[in-house]
């Protein structure tokens, strides 16, 4: 296999969650891209239907399923319809997210509850959705999407629920790494730094001296420029690598 070709995907069957707009649809059209069928996860038809549609065009399968993955059985039944419509899951690329501001003594239990089932509790039940069936194909990928928010403190908003929930994901994603290699399962995450997706202001001016112009690279990422980081560690491209934390971020994290 060419260092090229390491990165296909071609036969391989692809889940994508929260993936009908931002990081998520740039991750499910760049494995598309690579050749992977793909099953996309949302709650917006309009919006499932077109990147349904996009997926197709470039000549691959695709799948959507409408549904709130913390509803109980969600990712069962994620992982079994992506199983009936395009076959079994060789990659699952765990993406959806919520974020909350809101400084730390005023966030609610319920609030801090739905921060970390949404971001940590959902994820987790999705690897173990994934990884029951990837244990019988002996092999399997799992992307998780992290941030840069696991490993600074954002500023100048407060968000200490989701920097704890996405800190849980990186520390998730090198604990399953290691229990799971074995079974021939290898698990990854990406940290993106600051991104411009519809619920990020990125070109607010109150935020942008602070998320734009501290980055060595003096700009913001587009969705899309995240895809091939993912489609990397979705691909035998990352063979060797498991357990480990991608970070995307124009230099931001640089001590």
């Amino acid at each position: 296999m060419s260092a090229l070709d390491s990165f296909r995907l071609d036969g391989r069957v692809a889940v994508v969650t929260g993936s009908t707009r931002g990081i998520g649809r740039a991750a499910a059209l760049a494995l598309a891209d690579a050749g992977a069928d793909i099953l996309v996860t949302g709650r917006d038809a309009a919006a499932a239907a077109d990147v349904v549609a996009e997926i197709q065009q470039r000549g691959r399968r695709a799948h959507s399923v409408l549904i709130d993955l913390t509803e109980d059985g969600a990712p069962e039944r994620i992982i079994a319809e992506a199983e009936q419509q395009l076959g079994a899951v060789d990659v699952l690329v765990n993406n959806a997210g919520i974020c909350r501001w809101k400084p730390a003594l005023d966030i609610t239990a319920d609030e801090l509850h739905e921060v970390m089932n949404t971001n940590v509790g959902v994820t987790l039940l999705m690897c173990q959705a994934a990884a029951r069936r990837m244990r019988s194909q002996g092999s399997g990928v799992i992307v998780n999407v992290g941030s840069i928010s696991g490993f600074i403190v954002n500023r100048p908003q407060e968000q200490a629920s989701y920097n704890a929930s996405k800190a849980a994901i990186h520390q998730l994603t090198r604990s399953l790494a290691v229990e799971w290699a074995d079974m021939g399962i290898r698990v990854n995450a990406i940290a993106p730094g600051y991104v411009k997706t519809g619920i990020a202001p990125i070109d607010d001016p109150e935020y942008a001296p602070w998320w734009v112009d501290l980055a060595p690279q003096r700009r913001y990422a587009l969705p899309e420029e995240l895809g091939p980081s993912i489609v990397y560690l979705a691909s035998d491209a990352s063979s060797f690598m498991t357990g480990a934390i991608l970070t995307v971020d124009g230099g931001y994290s640089v001590p």
